[in-house]
């Protein structure tokens, strides 16, 4: 299966190669970016994450794309799609996510690209549904979400299963976007 690469009016959404590491450990190394999530990345548990990442792209047809600006070839970050991979009363799942260099926040490229990675979604690859889910302190990516057309599960919210009991990260909210709601947005 050769590699599926999206296109927007800005954004290149592509295959990882080699060379993206660095970017991607710089990347997982931000303290503002990871700032919801449980730590920053050393360099090697990036890697490991980028080596689960393209194995989900081999296994699945479909993950994390690498972001890049049309206008120069720079690295904007990830967004894509992924199974969810804990157990929960929402899985089996797909999930939309991102991780975008802080410099490129407040563009409108994590929506331009999330737009692109749900046609994706719900045209060829026919899904019913996707989530995306985030700790309720996450106004940003709560933002995207909105944008994007997904709608909060207050219901639905749950304790993330990878997270010990206390952890101020272990609550998050769940959103979901269908395919006719996806279509009617449309």
């Amino acid at each position: 299966m050769s590699p599926i690469e999206l296109l927007t009016p800005r954004l290149h959404l592509r295959d990882w190669c080699d060379d993206d590491m660095p970017a991607f450990a710089e990347l997982n190394a931000d303290a503002e970016v990871m700032r919801h999530f449980p730590a920053c990345l050393s360099r090697e548990e990036s890697d490991a994450l980028a080596a689960r990442i393209r194995a989900h792209f081999r296994d699945h047809g479909f993950g994390q794309w690498i972001v890049t600006h049309r206008s120069d070839g720079a690295f904007v970050g990830v967004l894509g799609l992924q199974n969810v991979n804990f157990e929960a009363h929402f899985t089996p799942a797909v999930e939309i996510g991102w991780r975008l260099m802080p410099s490129y926040w407040g563009q409108g490229l994590a929506s331009e690209a999330a737009q692109a990675a749900l046609a994706f979604a719900f045209e060829p690859l026919q899904l019913v549904e996707v989530v995306a889910f985030t700790v309720p302190a996450n106004l940003r990516s709560q933002a995207v979400m909105a944008r994007i057309g997904m709608q909060r599960d207050a219901d639905g919210d749950f304790d993330h299963p990878r997270l010990p009991d206390g952890d101020p990260l272990r609550p998050h909210w769940l959103y979901r976007l269908g395919r006719a709601e996806w279509e009617a947005l449309r």
